[in-house]
């Protein structure tokens, strides 16, 4: 029952979450299809949808203390399939058949990651946290990490590069810190509500400013790619990634899978991969949204007598320039 509970709570927060960033993302668009554009923090619409996400934020984190990472995390399949048909209400998308494909793909990949998930005791007291951050797996993970957030941040502030994938391997890496941070305080303040007074160690402060920071983080850079890129590529990527590091994280921390049966390992791992072909599914053949170009009216160019309009293409060599197909134009340029 306790897990259900965690299960429960996770499914509806990351329903949550995937209608605060179609919303964050339709304040993107509107903004940008202004004549003057403004701060995207000025827009009421953006922070509606700052708040939803806080919200399924708050939700996520009390599931983790009622269920392993390894199920919480999954269970942001809920956003992808959740994007994929709210992004047809808020940002006026075309429900695909291999949105239907992939979201079927996608759950049944969860309810296999649900039903092999680990069955770990959920007593993590202060104690048993501070024995995890110096045992050694931990320690050795944490500095491959920071080396490669180190190495993304390079290229990200000094090279300007602004790939979805750098973006989200950096709110990725950070992830995997705050589910380790947000477990193991949802977990302490879980056994003090229970009597287990745990708020007393300095272990839970610890964890609640590595909570806070890599949250804020987060966010910075999951709005960055949120603002470059669409939601329904966003999501599904963003699911990959955060539910690799998760899982990892609480293998590596948590020692989750410590004590699991080859076969549950084999059955979680299969969903994974059958997750993330759901979610390849979905992706695959989106089409990049681009703003409207307004339309070149040849009537109003001096010497020209057309009353045609003509579409340019900004990916083109000839762009800015007229079609040569029509004769007619030849004479006159």
């Amino acid at each position: 029952q306790t897990q259900l509970l965690g299960v429960l709570l996770a499914a509806a927060s990351n329903f949550l979450i995937s209608v605060s960033l179609n919303i964050q993302k339709c304040a993107h668009l509107r903004l940008a299809c202004q004549r003057e554009p403004k701060p995207y923090y000025t827009s009421k619409l953006w922070w509606c949808g700052i708040t939803l996400l806080g919200l399924g934020e708050v939700g996520n984190f009390t599931a983790y203390g009622f269920a392993p990472v390894a199920l919480v995390a999954p269970l942001g399949c809920v956003s992808v399939i959740g994007s994929a048909f709210i992004s047809v209400l808020f940002l006026k998308k075309t429900m695909r058949a291999a949105d239907i494909l992939g979201g079927t793909l996608t759950v049944t990949g969860t309810y296999l990651l649900v039903t092999f998930a680990p069955n770990v005791p959920q007593d993590l007291t202060a104690r048993r946290v501070q024995n995890y951050l110096v045992s050694w797996p931990f320690l050795i993970y944490s500095i491959l990490e920071i080396i490669i957030f180190c190495i993304l941040l390079y290229f990200y502030k000094r090279k300007a590069v602004k790939h979805i994938v750098v973006l989200l391997m950096m709110v990725a890496l950070l992830a995997s810190l705050t589910v380790i941070a947000v477990k193991a305080v949802a977990s302490m303040i879980t056994l003090s509500a229970k009597g287990k007074m745990q708020l007393t160690y300095s272990v839970f402060y610890i964890m609640i400013v590595l909570m806070a920071t890599s949250c804020a983080f987060q966010v910075k850079f999951l709005n960055q790619a949120m603002h470059l890129y669409e939601a329904t590529a966003v999501v599904p990527m963003n699911f990959v990634f955060f539910t690799t590091s998760a899982v990892i994280s609480g293998v590596i921390f948590y020692r989750e899978f410590q004590s699991a049966a080859l076969l549950s390992m084999f059955m979680f791992l299969f969903g994974c991969l059958l997750s993330f072909l759901g979610v390849f599914v979905i992706v695959r053949n989106k089409k990049e949204e681009r703003l409207q170009i307004p339309f070149i009216d040849c009537g109003h160019i001096p010497g020209q007598k057309l009353t045609g309009k003509i579409q340019p293409d900004s990916h083109s060599s000839r762009y800015g320039t007229l079609n040569n197909e029509d004769d007619s134009v030849k004479s006159q340029s």
